[in-house]
């Protein structure tokens, strides 16, 4: 029995992780491969069987992995956002959710034919919008202006929202202490009082803890998951279900404090939460039964097409009314609502709970959510990417390059970047550098790269890529570790350090970035070679003038630094590589141009 049960648990991991690294190669949403693993996995093969494996451990342990994955939610939350996007914020909470909740359950109502009661807690579980869809989406699709961090506070805020509006309706049609509206009052100003108290009492106390340095290092991140757990269940034993906005304002109180270094609790439940994701998608897809599904399939179809072309459009421009946003930023809103894994926790608690109360039809609520789970993921999974690119507020492939350094050098060579059509944005704290960039028309932040606001306040619409090329090898490697968290470690560059000793490696691998161009290419290299008069150059090749050509015409003293590939695509050059540009592409490269013989004196 041990062995089984270790081999299941195993199973778990590795077909989650697996789902996630398979759709990262084949740049799907990874929640539809994590589906279609666990429904193998589970009714298909049954290797997974997960209520004998938990027993009644299942759900609070699917309770408090939603708990942490909110709580990491709430970390990414800046109340900076807010002033410019938090009317529309709130509208899509409020009278959004309030529009959904009431179609869903009137479409839920005439579909399946499901009686009042139950139509309307499902219409409350579909509130929420998913943000463990809508974070992976969102960093794949980068959309400019302020569709991220709109669909980011939506996402998060919403989840404990209709978390309560489905326990206040399983109050009501389950046999609840009691269904009159001042029951109704007292239990959502108790999930206020409990919830938010309990959540800034947890970050008050971690808050304290690390500001004093009380916590070691090491052991701040397990603390941090001790309060959150400890937050959590203490809110939820005085109210049900308010322990998620518990987590939820735990995370949004830590993240907007200044008192206390957070960055590395953040990364650590950055890691967590992929894991948690993974595991509970191939659990909860596991219990599916194939006869469940199929028994809806066709009316889940259309219930589906309403959510998404009826219901989620109408709380889009009903939301935006008057709120100054572009018409392509609105189109979009209207086309982003993806559930996740907070509707399927949901609906699978309130299901088993309503059946062992022999409610009618109460089985169906978990196929009917899966259904719109797998439909919403797979509608704006596999279009959102391109609905962002035909209305323009994202590219789905960004070359867009974030320049770190606005001094001479840097800016021409921005400004031949920009020429051949990629955009250029250039950061830098020197007044003068930033106005000579202006004058030059590139576009251009006054700050330091790693001012707190500097990420939330920069567009990186279209923007794929950091270049590090300041003259301090600090400053570069710090602005790696802070982007890599925005574009991959992929590709975040830095120029190479200055002068280090013979044999020894001043920085650790694996706190800076790539190194760009060749070996010994630092910025005072480059000072040197333009003061001596090389120049950029973008050089298309061809079956005549190759790249064999090109080295012979300018020399071993030419420097490849990028490849403008057959599709447009920008290509940097590395230092651990050997660049083997090809006909069709263009190659930009530091050059001196050969000298032209002297005409003999006649």
């Amino acid at each position: 029995m041990s062995h089984s049960v270790l081999l299941a648990i195993a199973g778990i991991v590795v077909l989650g992780i697996g789902a996630q690294l398979l759709a990262a190669r084949l740049r799907l949403p990874s929640i539809l491969v994590l589906l279609i693993f666990g429904f193998i996995a589970g009714p298909v093969t049954g290797f997974l069987q997960p209520d004998t494996l938990f027993g009644e451990l299942l759900f609070p342990l699917v309770s408090i992995s939603v708990a942490l994955i909110l709580y990491e939610g709430g970390l990414s939350l800046k109340l900076a956002d807010l002033p410019k996007v938090g009317g529309v914020v709130r509208n899509l909470i409020l009278l959004g959710a309030l529009i959904t909740w009431a179609i869903g359950a009137v479409t839920a109502h005439l579909i399946f034919g499901l009686d009042w009661g139950l139509a309307t807690l499902l219409g409350a579980v579909l509130v929420v919008t998913g943000p463990t869809v809508i974070g992976p989406l969102l960093r794949h699709i980068r959309p400019g202006g302020s569709l991220g961090p709109i669909l980011m506070w939506e996402g998060i805020v919403i989840d404990p929202i209709g978390a309560v509006l489905a326990v206040l309706v399983f109050e009501a049609i389950g046999g609840g202490s009691g269904t009159t509206t001042a029951h109704f009052a007292e239990a959502l100003i108790k999930t206020i009082a409990f919830g938010g108290g309990f959540g800034l009492l947890a970050a008050g106390v971690l808050t304290l803890l690390m500001s004093r340095y009380w916590v070691p290092d090491f052991l701040q991140s397990a603390v941090s998951l001790m309060l959150v757990v400890a937050a959590f269940t203490g809110a939820n034993l005085l109210q049900d279900e308010s322990g998620l906005l518990a987590v939820t304002v735990m995370g949004i109180a830590l993240a907007n404090q200044k008192y206390a270094d957070i960055r590395h609790i953040v990364e650590f439940k950055e890691n967590l939460r992929v894991l948690l994701i993974s595991s509970l998608f191939i659990l909860l897809a596991a219990r599916l039964e194939p006869r469940d599904l199929t028994g809806v399939a066709l009316g889940g179809v259309l219930f589906v097409a309403v959510l998404v072309l009826v219901v989620r459009p109408l709380a889009a421009f009903i939301s935006t009314i008057r709120s100054g946003l572009p018409r392509a930023e609105r189109l979009f809103l209207a086309w982003m609502a993806p559930r996740g894994i907070v509707a399927a926790a949901v609906s699978s608690v309130f299901a088993i709970r309503l059946q062992e109360q022999g409610y009618l039809n109460a089985e169906l609520l978990v196929p009917i959510t899966f259904i719109v789970i797998i439909g919403t993921v797979a509608i704006y999974g596999l279009t959102s990417p391109l609905a962002a690119y035909r209305l323009g507020v994202a590219d789905p492939n960004p070359q867009g390059t974030l320049l770190v350094g606005a001094h001479g050098w840097v800016r021409a060579l921005a400004k031949l970047l920009q020429e051949k059509g990629f955009r250029v944005l250039l950061v830098d704290s020197n007044r003068e550098n930033v106005a000579a960039a202006r004058m030059a028309g590139l576009p251009t932040y006054t700050g330091s790269i790693l001012a707190e606001y500097a990420i939330a306040e920069m567009r990186l619409g279209g923007i794929g890529r950091l270049l590090a090329l300041t003259p301090n090898d600090w400053v570069n490697t710090l602005a790696v570790q802070r982007f890599t968290s925005v574009f991959g470690k992929a590709e975040c560059y830095q120029l190479p350090p200055q002068e280090e000793p013979a044999g020894k490696q001043t920085l650790h691998k694996h706190l800076h970035g790539r190194w760009l161009f060749t070996t010994g290419m630092t910025d005072a290299e480059l000072e040197r070679r333009f003061a001596a008069g090389d120049t950029l150059k973008a050089t298309p090749l061809s079956d005549e003038f190759n790249f064999a050509a090109f080295e012979s015409l300018y020399g071993e003293s030419a420097v490849p630094l990028f490849v403008i590939t057959e599709s447009g695509r920008l290509k940097v050059i590395t230092a651990e590589e050997t660049p083997q540009p090809r006909p069709g592409q263009t190659l930009i490269s530091l050059v001196r141009e050969p000298q032209q013989p002297t005409p003999e004196p006649s």
